[in-house]
């Protein structure tokens, strides 16, 4: 049981969110989390990574009872002694991909598009080669023809023309969210991704399981593809000073960057009442 004045779910993101700067969490983090669990209270990462990034998301959030993977396509509970649970598993089907880039194309030029195609631990991603991507280790160039031979966990494209922001709101008007859903997670991309797939709903499956209300989640986040959860929970929705101006301006409260361990620092002053 909770303790009174507490949710009885927190979720947060971790890049940009909960994992600092350097790619590291501050051991005061990992411990403010083992507070939050030993309080009877679930936790989840709810992150864009996708489930070949499973081992360093673990790392990133040890204290995970669930993981909302891949923006709400991979749901897998971590609380089972019998060992990890997948709970959903979301493709996006590669003939509609096929027609939504031929669509976007059409609209607003060229993109270099990658795709996520493997669950395989640090499989890389296929496609487009563009400097700006961050992670080129875990990159393999790919043409637009083997990108599209199967279903994909989520697609990322981007312009030379459009600001990411720019260019999602272009998608959504010539993408129809019965298709796909559009999203960006401050990578310079917008993320293409199986329709009805979001974090709220990923954190649906979670907290359907737990017999956990919406109203009783505390989230944390930083991106727009953040903004679906803050939609949903509504314990309160807690953006880090650092967040994209979107979702600062959809939450209730701000926290201390990611860097200066704001989600901790939250979290310890909550528990600390």
């Amino acid at each position: 049981m909770t303790r009174p004045g507490l949710p009885k779910l927190i979720a947060t993101d971790l890049d940009g969110t909960l994992v600092r700067s350097d790619d590291t969490v501050s051991a005061y983090t990992h411990a403010v989390l083992d507070r939050v669990r030993a309080a009877g209270i679930p936790v989840v990462g709810a992150t864009g990574r996708g489930p070949r990034l499973t081992e360093l998301t673990r790392n990133d959030i040890r204290a995970a009872d669930f993981l909302v993977m891949a923006g709400g396509g991979r749901v897998v509970d971590q609380s089972d002694p019998a060992g990890p649970v997948v709970l959903r598993d979301e493709r996006l089907s590669s003939e509609v991909l096929a027609t939504l880039l031929t669509n976007l194309e059409a609209a607003v030029g060229p993109l270099t598009v990658m795709v996520e195609a493997s669950d395989e631990h640090d499989a890389p991603l296929w496609g487009d080669h563009h400097p700006a991507w961050p992670y080129q280790d875990q990159f393999e160039v790919r043409t637009r023809d083997e990108c599209l031979a199967g279903d994909v966990i989520k697609a990322f494209a981007r312009t030379a023309d459009h600001h990411v922001d720019e260019l999602l709101a272009v998608a959504r008007e010539i993408v129809p969210p019965h298709l796909a859903t559009l999203t960006q997670a401050g990578l310079g991309f917008i993320e293409i991704c199986p329709p009805g797939t979001d974090k709220a709903t990923g954190l649906s499956v979670v907290a359907q399981r737990l017999g956990v209300d919406p109203a009783e989640v505390l989230v944390f986040g930083d991106m727009p593809n953040d903004l679906p959860m803050f939609e949903w929970a509504g314990w309160s929705r807690v953006a880090v000073a650092n967040a994209h101006p979107v979702l600062r301006t959809s939450a209730d409260e701000i926290t201390l960057r990611n860097d200066d361990d704001g989600v901790a620092i939250y979290l310890d002053r909550l528990l600390s009442r």
